[in-house]
C-alpha cells in the first residue's frame, strides 16, 4: 500500500528508535530533562525566538499560543480555510472564550494588510476587540501553499500597528522555507510566536514546537501544564525530534516527488492537479464523474491511500517513507482506478 493520506503516517528510522532508547531522561515538568531542553534550546535557535517550549502536538501549540496571548471574549482574526478554524475541534472557543472572526484571505491563505485592519476591531463599551490575528505556512487547506516572508511580514507589521499580537501556526513551515529558499528565523521574525510540527516531513514519531520570547514561553508552560501537556521523562521522545530537526534539506525531496505525482495524474484523463509549492497535492476528479469519496476508495482498492478534500477535491501528500518510484507507481494505480470507474 503506497500512503499518501499524509506526512503524518511516517515511522520513525532506525536512528530515532535508537536515539529514544538510550535518551537522557529526567522530569520536565521540573525542567529535568536534559534531552527536551536540549530540544527546545535548538529549536528555539531554528527559529529564532528566545525560548521554546516542546509539546504533543501542533493543536496543542496552537491552542497555548491563543490562550497566552489573548483575553476571554476577544476575537481572533483568521483565514476561513485556517487549521485552526477548521481543524481544531472549536479550540479557540472551548479553551480560551475567544469568538473566532474567519474572512477569506485568498487562494494562499495570507491576509493582507488592508484586511487586517478592515476586520480589526477596536475595544469598547460594547465590543471585546480583536486580540490575535493567526497566519498559517504552509497553508494546508490551500493545498500546502508556501506564503513568502514578504506577506507574512506585512500582515503581522498591519496587526502590531494596530496592537494585535500574531501566532504563525508553522505546522509545515520549514516546507514553506525549503521551498521558498527561506530562512525559517528571518519567516517568523515579524511574529510573536511560532508554532510547527516535528512529527510530519521532518519525520519524527511525536511532538510540536512552540516558541516565542522568555515571558512568552513562561506563560505557556503553564498553560500546557493546565491542558494536560505537563510530561515527566519526555526526552524518550524529544530525543528523534532532535534527529528530526535534521531532516530540514530532504523535504525537497518530497517537493519534488509531490511535483512528479501532480504531472502524472494531471495527465489521467478526467483528474486535474496544480502544480504545488510543497509536498500536497489537490487532485479534481469531477470531470472523471467520481466524487472525492468515490475516487478516495477506488484508489485504496487498487493500492494507494489519499484522504478526501472536498466534494471533488482529494489530497495526497508526499513524505519520507515514500520513494519516487512509489509515487510513479501511484500515478498509474490511480489512472487505473480511474479507468475502472
Amino acid at each position: 500500500m503506497i500512503d499518501l493520506r499524509s506526512d503524518t503516517v511516517t515511522r520513525p528510522s532506525d536512528e530515532m528508535r535508537a536515539a529514544a532508547r538510550d535518551a537522557d531522561v529526567g522530569d520536565d515538568v521540573y525542567g529535568d530533562d536534559p534531552t527536551v531542553n536540549e530540544l527546545e534550546a535548538r529549536a528555539a535557535e531554528s527559529v529564532g525566538m528566545d525560548d521554546a517550549v516542546f509539546v504533543p502536538s501542533g493543536t496543542m501549540g496552537n491552542q497555548i499560543a491563543a490562550r497566552v496571548h489573548t483575553d476571554p471574549g476577544q476575537e481572533a482574526l483568521v483565514d476561513v480555510e485556517a487549521h485552526v478554524y477548521k481543524w481544531e475541534v472549536g479550540g479557540f472557543a472551548q479553551l480560551s472564550g475567544l469568538q473566532v472572526r474567519a474572512f477569506d484571505a485568498g487562494s494562499r491563505g495570507v491576509p493582507t494588510p488592508e484586511q487586517v485592519r478592515e476586520h480589526a476591531r477596536e475595544e469598547s463599551l460594547h465590543v471585546a476587540g480583536t486580540g490575535l490575528l493567526c497566519l498559517e505556512n504552509t497553508h494546508n487547506a490551500r493545498g500546502g501553499v508556501a506564503v513568502s516572508k514578504a506577506d507574512i511580514d506585512a500582515a503581522a507589521d498591519a496587526a502590531h500597528e494596530l496592537g494585535i499580537p500574531v501566532h504563525l501556526d508553522g505546522a509545515r513551515l520549514f516546507n514553506a522555507c525549503v521551498a521558498l529558499d527561506e530562512d525559517p528565523a528571518a519567516m517568523a521574525e515579524r511574529v510573536d510566536s511560532v508554532m510547527f510540527c516535528l512529527s510530519k516531513g521532518l519525520g519524527a514519531p511525536v511532538g510540536s514546537i512552540l516558541a516565542g520570547s522568555e515571558a512568552f514561553v513562561e506563560n505557556a508552560v503553564r498553560v500546557r501544564k493546565q491542558f494536560g501537556g505537563g510530561m515527566r521523562q519526555a526526552g524518550i521522545i524529544a530525543a528523534p525530534g532532535l534527529l528530526a530537526l535534521d531532516n530540514v534539506e530532504r523535504l525537497a525531496d518530497d517537493h519534488e516527488n509531490a511535483r512528479v505525482l501532480a504531472e502524472g495524474l494531471d495527465a489521467v484523463d478526467g483528474l486535474s492537479a496544480a502544480t504545488p509549492d510543497t509536498n500536497i497535492v489537490v487532485v479534481d476528479s469531477e470531470a472523471a464523474g467520481m466524487t472525492a469519496d468515490a475516487f478516495v476508495e477506488a484508489c485504496e482498492s487498487v493500492g494507494v491511500l489519499g484522504g478526501t478534500f472536498g466534494e471533488y477535491h482529494t489530497r495526497f501528500t508526499t513524505n519520507l517513507n515514500v520513494s519516487r518510484a512509489d509515487v510513479e507507481h501511484a500515478v498509474e494505480l490511480a489512472g487505473d482506478a480511474v479507468e475502472s470507474r
